[in-house]
């Protein structure tokens, strides 16, 4: 086959690929017991097609959860490409919940996986902090936030985002708190308090 007829199966491929792993993140976020034939069949594609992108289980799965961790960390560029750096970070903390959301949704299709939490916190930690990192550092040189915040400390309360039901109004509830945690991090926000001296 020459190079120019490969061009085109391999470009459908890549699509069939992305086709997969969006619905199965639907899917499994929905059921553990999603089966991979009725996501094969909702991507418009055959077992066969499947398997050949993921030969197990345990492949997809694992592929979904790192795919919206590339996502998360590729979206930061994107948006301080588009919005003023204050309304990408915000717009990205946004997605951060999201992500939360789909981590939470997965958990019992992870388990099942025989998949290592430690594992996964550590495979995505670099391209998270990576994001953040350069979102602050985009709004700090703009002079929107405090200077000098680590991103390791603003990961580790928007840790929170984590800890909301997934079965509640989670959207509201994240949007509420992430409200309150931009505000902290404007630079017009009054640095922590001298405890007084008594006299």
């Amino acid at each position: 086959m020459s190079p120019e007829a490969a061009l085109p199966l391999r470009s459908n491929a890549r699509r069939n690929r992305e086709r997969i792993l969006d619905v199965a993140h639907v899917a499994l976020t929905a059921s553990a017991d999603a089966s991979l034939n009725s996501i094969a069949k909702q991507a418009g594609v055959g077992i066969a097609t499947l398997y050949r992108h993921f030969p197990t289980r345990e492949a997809l799965v694992l592929e979904v959860y790192r795919h919206e961790v590339h996502q998360l960390a590729d979206l930061a560029p994107a948006l301080l490409a588009t919005h003023e750096p204050i309304d990408a970070l915000r717009a990205w903390m946004d997605q951060l919940a999201r992500y939360g959301m789909t981590k939470a949704g997965l958990a019992d299709t992870l388990n099942a996986a025989g998949t290592s939490h430690d594992a996964l916190a550590a495979e995505s930690y670099g391209p998270v902090i990576g994001a953040l990192s350069l979102l602050l550092q985009t709004n700090e040189d703009a002079g929107t936030i405090r200077v000098g915040l680590d991103p390791d400390d603003v990961l580790l309360i928007l840790g929170f985002l984590w800890r909301i039901d997934p079965k509640t109004d989670w959207a509201a509830r994240a949007a509420r708190l992430l409200d309150v945690i931009i505000d902290g991090l404007r630079a017009d926000t009054p640095g922590p308090r001298t405890p007084s001296v008594p006299h």
